[in-house]
């Protein structure tokens, strides 16, 4: 499995042969300038819940690549009324499809559309695949349900935000990969704004205290799983 980060809450993911986009703002990220969302492949877009930080480019990415969005029913209706396909989820739920099966899980936040509009309620991925398991937690606080986590699913990857004052902040991440029980940790959500500005050397060393990795990507960058 391979991970690339778009910057903010975006991903790219590399897995069984399907190319997956994570909350796609880009274009409208300035950090994220180098990337053109005209090149990215996808053949599914995740989408945790419906701020503008998270669905900004989903029109243009899907209608390019016709890509199918997995969210909420609401999100998915959206969307569906704008010509894109869509498989609906809602907490709990769990779909195989055909890079491997997917779980909606509670997060603790809001979810509107940038006018206003009811997004549903957000959520949060975990992706079960041939070639690993993650939890993508979406914008949340830190929350008990993250325990239930371990008890179904044993992790290989925790991506977690870590910018703060929208969602939890370092402190919190690391109490998050104790309750999921996963000590490797891909941090997102962080710099974009000057809200979720974070000193980096000072997050990773709290994460090693604890005897945890975070990884923070640059930019366009990726991990392999």
């Amino acid at each position: 499995m391979k991970i690339t980060y778009l910057g903010h809450a975006s991903l790219s993911i590399e897995v069984a042969g399907k190319n997956i986009i994570v909350d796609p703002f880009i274009s409208g990220n300035e950090l994220a300038k180098n990337i053109d969302i005209t090149s990215l492949k996808a053949d599914y877009i995740l989408i945790t819940h419906a701020h503008e930080d998270h669905i900004l480019d989903v029109e243009a990415i899907a209608k390019r690549t016709g890509a199918k969005v997995v969210s909420n029913f609401e999100i998915v209706n959206h969307f569906g009324n704008l010509g894109i396909e869509g498989h609906p989820m809602n907490h709990g739920g769990t779909w195989q499809f055909d890079f491997g099966k997917v779980t909606y899980t509670n997060a603790i936040h809001s979810s509107s559309f940038p006018d206003g509009s009811y997004g549903g309620q957000p959520g949060g991925f975990i992706l079960e695949t041939s070639e690993g398991n993650i939890y993508i937690a979406g914008d949340t606080s830190l929350t008990m349900d993250m325990k239930l986590i371990p008890m179904q699913t044993k992790l290989n990857l925790a991506i977690l935000p870590i910018g703060d004052n929208f969602t939890m902040g370092i402190e919190s991440a690391t109490l998050a990969a104790d309750f999921v029980e996963c000590d490797k940790i891909l941090g997102y959500h962080y710099d974009t704004f000057g809200y979720i500005e974070i000193d980096h050397n000072k997050a990773k060393e709290v994460f090693k205290n604890k005897d945890k990795e975070l990884i923070m990507l640059d930019i366009n960058d990726f991990m392999v799983l």
